[in-house]
């Protein structure tokens, strides 16, 4: 089995290292279309199937028996890496073409080699049944996302930022592999399988927290989040689109095959959905707060993802509780609603942040106020961002509304139905902050950035990008679309795979949803249907009356110019008294203070930072720094010292070795 991978994967590079610079995105988007197939050709048959279906048997020297499988949890990640896969490489044409003369073609080689492989390791770790391959497939997963983050090494604080993203994943990788380790000694196999007989026959909660810790480092879990709004600004937009949108995600799927491997009806279940609600509020509330005071694209979308898996992880964790209190209408209500917000997250996200490449290639620069006016100039990036803004915003009729409405529907009836009712309420009012800050947070970004006057003529001048672009970001809006206006239909599939984890009956989601979601459809295409009315009565009206242009209304103010708008952080000014405890800011200039009646020009402009970032982030600096003066002590430059120091390894083990340590 690894032969065989390995030669294809060698097959692969030696194409792409071979073929012309500009050559090379085709084969890496050949590789990418054909794994796709492949994909969703083998989750179609594990869905029509009633056992898993399963790709190849082998034995590890280390953890015994193993498999790559798909079931019908890991079909529906399977289509999620395959829809946002190659869109992501198709994108990468149009953003990397302005790199082509920066870099030569062997860097252009190793980045399309690192795009093909993060592919093909989401997959295999989605595939595999635990173990060894389960952790090779994640280790090559962080590795070559850690070769996309450099892809600009030139710079300091994108080396810095891939640097922090590796230490903190190999943290995480740790408490994996101790997790597996664990369940082995118990069990004799270490397959996700044997959790269901650790949890029988021993202690339960420490291992469900170290893999917990584990999983949810790759998710950006508060507060092992701070990876996150450090890496998404330093990679390529496309990078962060494939990353945030879809592999935090596999933390999420460790996170659900966990509670698969649960009792549905004991106690543990009823302790573990508290953990997890606990943690989806704090690290919801937590990333949504930090993401609206941001002023950098990309640093706010990549707060913004810790938000949404806040949301997923509250679906879980009151599915769990629904589940463990006998309750399956509340548990599939919460299962469902996080797993179609798992989809729909990795289609917004995606479609945001190549909204985000569109505007750095064209003004190299994701800073918010230094933009406005951007619509004009760039027309279809802004309608397609204006669709992943009202997506991500759960505003009707787009995906991002019908799955958090599952998850408030399963709440509601937790406290309609007297189960669980404290939980519920404070589920509710947490989703529904959440929910209030995003809507600030996102009116802000697509305000500042495409609404008002342009604040430079770089602004001014800028174009729309290529319809190559443009075309792959019709992939994921297409995708918005179909579920926020055919939910009735989206939700099968996520109701069939929430019975493969709960065991519950998916009748009882689907009839308990048919009724809402239908009239939710109906209620759309109304919606759309108005709007086309209006915008044709609009059209008409105009082209039978002279228009003319004029300045906006200043208020009388005679003298205004483009200074006179909103910028990010005066827009987000009124939240910083509940975000100031949470941030440590970095200040660049003077504000304008309110004693200024004819304020001279200034130059202001600050940065919100993390303060977890601070606590848990930097330690490892320091270590690192400290180990590095350490060592280079030991760089005397004499030979006879570097003899010494090999004879000393050499005596050591030996030593270890008659003592029966090696």
């Amino acid at each position: 089995m690894y032969l065989y991978t390995l030669l294809a994967a060698l097959v692969v590079i030696v194409a792409i290292f071979l073929t012309p610079q500009r050559l090379k995105v085709w084969v890496a988007t050949g590789v990418t279309v054909l794994v796709a197939i492949a994909a969703v050709v083998l989750a179609t048959m594990a869905f029509t199937s009633t056992a898993p279906i399963t790709i190849a048997e082998f034995t590890t020297p280390f953890f015994g028996a193993e498999t790559f499988a798909v079931d019908k949890l890991s079909s529906l990640f399977l289509v999620i890496i395959a829809i946002a896969s190659v869109a992501t490489v198709v994108y990468s044409r149009g953003y990397v073409e302005g790199y082509l003369k920066r870099f030569s073609e062997a860097h252009i080689a190793l980045h399309y080699t690192a795009l093909v492989m993060l592919v093909v390791t989401m997959m295999l770790v989605v595939m595999s049944s635990g173990g060894f391959s389960f952790l090779f497939s994640w280790e090559l997963m962080t590795i070559a996302s850690f070769i996309l983050i450099l892809f600009e090494a030139d710079r300091q604080d994108v080396r810095r930022a891939a640097l922090n993203y590796l230490v903190m994943m190999h943290i995480g990788f740790m408490f994996l592999v101790a997790g597996f380790v664990m369940t082995y000694s118990v069990t004799g196999s270490a397959n996700f399988a044997a959790i269901v007989d650790y949890f029988k026959v021993a202690q339960p909660l420490p291992l469900f927290i170290i893999l917990f810790i584990g999983f949810g480092m790759k998710a950006g879990l508060f507060p092992m989040h701070i990876w996150l709004p450090e890496a998404h600004p330093a990679a390529p937009s496309h990078v962060s689109a494939i990353m945030s949108g879809v592999m935090i995600k596999t933390g999420v799927y460790g996170i659900m095959r966990l509670m698969q491997s649960i009792d549905q009806n004991g106690d543990l279940l009823y302790t573990i959905g508290l953990i997890v609600l606990l943690s989806g509020i704090v690290t919801g509330l937590w990333g949504v707060i930090l993401a609206a005071m941001q002023n950098d694209i990309k640093r706010l979308l990549a707060y913004s993802s810790i938000e949404n898996i806040g949301v997923i992880l509250i679906g879980l964790g009151i599915a769990a509780v629904g589940h463990a209190a006998g309750s399956s209408l509340i548990g599939m209500c919460g299962l469902c609603g996080a797993l179609l917000h798992t989809v729909n997250h990795s289609l917004f996200k995606t479609l945001l942040f190549f909204s985000a490449g569109n505007i750095y290639s064209k003004l190299h620069t994701t800073a918010m106020n230094q933009m406005g006016g951007l619509a004009k100039h760039m027309p279809v990036t802004a309608i397609i961002m204006l669709l992943a803004t009202v997506a991500i915003c759960a505003l009707p009729p787009l995906n991002g509304f019908v799955s958090e409405l599952l998850i408030y529907i399963g709440m509601f009836n937790g406290v309609s139905d007297g189960h669980e009712v404290l939980y519920s309420v404070a589920g509710i009012i947490a989703l529904s902050l959440i929910g209030g800050i995003v809507v600030l947070e996102f009116t802000k970004l697509y305000g500042v950035v495409f609404l008002g006057s342009p604040r430079s003529t770089h602004v001014a001048e800028s174009t729309e990008v290529d319809n190559v672009r443009i075309g792959a970001m019709a992939i994921p809006a297409a995708f918005i679309l179909f579920i926020g206006l055919l939910p009735q239909y989206a939700i099968r599939p996520i109701a069939v795979v929430a019975e493969s984890i709960s065991g519950a009956d998916n009748s009882i989601a689907v009839n308990h949803f048919a009724p809402t979601l239908e009239a939710l459809s109906a209620t759309g295409w109304a919606l759309i249907a108005v709007i086309l009315i209006l915008f044709v009565l609009k059209h008409k009206a105009q082209s039978e009356r002279k228009i003319e242009s004029g300045p906006t209304w200043g208020c009388g103010f005679t003298a205004t110019n483009t200074r006179m708008q909103y910028t990010g952080e005066s827009f987000s000014e009124g939240l910083e008294s509940i975000g100031k405890p949470l941030m440590k800011n970095t200040i660049d200039g003077r504000a304008v203070e309110k004693g200024e009646i004819f304020p001279s020009e200034h130059n202001y402009n600050i940065r919100h930072k993390d303060k977890v970032d601070s606590l848990l982030g930097q330690w490892w600096v320091k270590m690192m720094h400290r180990i590095n003066e350490y060592v280079m002590r030991l760089r005397t430059g004499r030979v006879n010292n570097y003899i010494t120091f090999a004879l000393a390894f050499l005596v050591v083990v030996l030593v270890l070795t008659l003592v029966g340590i090696l």
